[in-house]
């Protein structure tokens, strides 16, 4: 007879990604890696899926063990070494974490600091490489390697001849680092930090191996076999929050609406996904796409994710931590536009202000960790938003938790408001949270706790009353002071009551106007005659108008002062004035209000692409 204890049964998971890996065996669309000559000869066919769960199961199928080079794929396990050497704060100084819809390789730096929009793409890589200090005798590439090595529970190595291939076609490369030298971005002459870069895309690692990392990074930055604590905890969310806006190139926002998985990819094939708390997923197939990520990987982690419900935001599968997502005031602004001095205030210490994001059922479990979370964050700010847009549903325990939350909050010196509440607001307010605390929308805490933060830099009640002069006006800033004059003596001074239209939607647009004293609101009308939409808000020092000035258009919504206002006005006349009286000005305005309204355009853009619904 034969002994059926000794049959072990196949799991139904390695079933379906046996089946899932012949499913896309015969794809064959993209182009192997060419642009490193040594990538140029990996095998098209190799193709290899694995699966880690955060106890360190094991799923694999295909080629998991072939090595090859982990390439951009190490930038966000890099990024959390020089988090663990630096620190966020010197961090975010140096390297912005906003997409930047480039390529991988582009030369995107930001124009006023020369700071890369990331740590993702190549320059942002290159600054990170160089603030990983050289310590306890390790060089930067060996603590580099050390340090994915303890990720991937394995010593890896570098692969020497892709290496030397990098270096020696790395020019575009180097460009960027000198580039990064002169902004100040990295402290020292960039050879060596170029060369450690180079090192470090030549890591050799498996399939396999992407997925142990992934699992550590959804393990608390803990390897699930080996059980070393590889990357300190308190930087995982930052890993795994640049991932998920970055980590897929100019591909980003798709993947997350489509795969809704923290992911980084690589040139040489790999693309490493994590589910919070959960998994890691490890994909291999060099065939890349025209964004640079691995084709067949992305349909494959389409695939995983719909068919095993690993979205993110599906139905039944959110993690168990209620945190959604969180930023800080330096990262997303209300949309008051400021003076500028106000502007670059709020830029320099909006970090000051959190708001988090939360989602799903709020109930003892679920809340928990945000707690945790809050608190950790209070010594860091003065101003917390809870943002419940996403919340499906609260019980009385997590009611009761939020109150005294914002009590014990309120001891600590930290203001907490929360906004969205919607169906909520009257149960809180039973609770004994004030209607004061209650926003109706997340813009509106924003500015909130904005204003109450420079009230609190600078002393004044109602920061942004202040008159600004036409000189020191946005639009002006680098105008000469001659032409400033001459404009000065040409545009008539007007002036509102609160609540009086300066414009009004579908009448003609011939002029910008400056505002010098108070504030206006932005309203878009209500087709059925309802309550208008607030779109924006501007203080004293920032223009208005300026598209229907240079469209000739209808003006497209009502300005309405939300005080006495006093403002300037350029109309077209002056505006064509200009082209033949003073040229120069004229493009230099130009110049001005295209980098304003580009400028609103990225911020819209970065928002539509981070918080799409």
């Amino acid at each position: 007879m034969t002994d059926l204890s000794s049959i072990q049964p196949r799991s139904p998971i390695e079933l379906y990604l046996k089946d899932l890996h012949e499913r896309h065996l015969n794809f064959r669309e993209g182009q192997v890696a060419d642009y490193i000559p040594e990538l140029a000869g990996a095998d098209p066919d190799w193709f290899g899926i694995s699966i880690v769960t955060r106890d360190g199961h094991v799923y694999e199928v295909g080629d998991t063990r072939q090595p090859f080079t982990i390439q951009s794929v190490s930038k966000a396990i890099t990024y959390g070494l020089a988090l663990e050497d630096r620190g966020e704060s010197l961090m975010l100084s140096r390297i912005s974490v906003e997409p930047s819809g480039d390529a991988f390789n582009a030369i995107s730096l930001k124009a006023d600091s020369g700071a890369p929009f990331n740590p993702m793409i190549n320059a942002g890589a290159i600054a990170t490489c160089g603030q990983v200090l050289a310590r306890d005798g390790l060089s930067r590439i060996e603590r580099i390697l050390a340090y994915l090595s303890a990720c991937a529970g394995r010593r890896l190595d570098i692969d020497e001849k892709v290496y030397r291939s990098e270096s020696d076609t790395g020019h575009r490369n180097r460009a960027i680092g000198w580039m990064l030298r002169n902004f100040g971005i990295i402290d020292e002459e960039p050879t060596d930090i170029l060369e450690t870069y180079f090192r470090q895309c030549a890591i050799r690692v498996t399939c396999r191996d992407l997925a142990m990392i992934g699992a550590t990074l959804a393990n608390s930055g803990r390897n699930p076999l080996t059980h070393e604590q590889a990357i300190d905890p308190e930087f995982v969310d930052n890993i795994l929050s640049v991932m998920s806006s970055c980590g897929m190139y100019d591909y980003s926002g798709e993947w997350l609406y489509r795969v809704g998985l923290p992911a980084k990819s690589g040139v040489g094939g790999g693309v490493l996904a994590v589910l919070p708390g959960q998994l890691g997923i490890g994909i291999f197939s060099p065939p890349l796409d025209t964004q640079g990520n691995s084709a067949r990987g992305i349909r494959v982690c389409a695939d995983l994710s719909r068919d095993l419900a690993l979205h993110l935001f599906a139905p039944g599968a959110a993690p168990v931590n209620a945190l959604r997502l969180s930023y800080d005031g330096g990262q997303v602004a209300s949309r008051r536009h400021r003076a500028k001095k106000l502007h670059d205030l709020l830029r320099g210490k909006g970090h000051r202000i959190r708001v988090v994001e939360l989602q799903g059922e709020l109930n003892f479990p679920a809340f928990e960790p945000v707690i945790r979370f809050v608190l950790k964050q209070a010594p860091y700010c003065r101003h917390v938003v809870l943002n419940l847009r996403h919340v499906a549903n609260i019980d009385k325990v997590a009611l009761k938790l939020i109150l005294d939350l914002r009590r014990r909050l309120a001891e600590a010196g930290v203001d907490m408001v929360l906004c969205n509440a919607g169906l909520f607001a009257d149960d809180m307010i039973e609770q004994g949270i004030g209607r004061e605390a209650l926003f109706v929308d997340d813009d509106a805490a924003l500015e909130h706790c904005e204003n109450a933060l420079l009230a609190s830099l600078t002393g004044t009640v109602e920061p942004g009353t202040t008159r600004v002069p036409l000189a020191e006006s946005t639009l002006l800033a680098g105008i000469d002071p001659a032409d400033i004059e001459w404009l000065d003596r040409r545009m008539p001074e007007h002036r509102a009551r609160a609540g009086e239209h300066v414009i009004r939607a579908g009448e003609a647009g011939d002029s910008l106007s400056v505002l010098i004293e108070g504030s206006v609101g932005v309203y878009l009308p209500s087709p059925t005659g309802g309550k208008p939409k607030r779109l924006e808000v501007f203080d004293a020092g920032r223009s208005f108008g300026e598209i229907s000035l240079l469209d000739g258009s209808e003006r497209s919504a009502d300005v309405i002062a939300l005080e006495p206002i006093c403002y300037r006005v350029l109309d077209l006349a002056l505006f064509e004035q200009l082209g033949s009286e003073r040229p120069a000005l004229k493009l230099k305005l130009l110049e001005q209000l295209c980098r304003q309204l580009s400028g609103n355009l990225r911020k819209a853009n970065i928002e539509i692409a981070a918080f799409r619904e």
